[in-house]
């Protein structure tokens, strides 16, 4: 039981973190609870299950959210969610738009 309890904290970890890195905007709750399963898991490990234990869960930790991220980024993932659409209008600043009229008005008066 010990065993499935940080198996399970590691990969709700890891997708929180997953999440709040990818998906969720911001430093919120899916951050900051993705570090505390991560801890979780390694303390739970720790006390529970021994010191071996939690040093493997500590390193499985690191490696897992490494290769997770590093295999979302990879993935076609992003280029889905990621917007691409070209952009081809300019916006015509006031500057120009009053020394075009500035102009226009000189032409006038002469």
């Amino acid at each position: 039981m010990n065993i499935f309890l940080v198996v399970l904290l590691v990969l709700a970890g890891v997708a929180l973190l997953l999440m709040e890195m990818f998906l969720l905007p911001g430093f919120g709750i899916a951050g900051v609870s993705g570090f505390l399963a991560l801890i979780g898991a390694v303390v739970v490990a720790w006390i529970w299950i021994g010191h071996v234990a939690g040093l493997i869960t500590l390193g499985a930790c690191v490696l897992l959210t490494g290769l997770a991220i590093f295999g979302f980024v990879r993935s076609n993932a992003l280029d889905k969610m990621a917007l691409d659409a070209k952009i081809d209008s300019h916006v015509e600043l006031a500057d120009n738009k009053l020394k075009k009229e500035e102009k226009k008005n000189k032409n006038h008066k002469s």
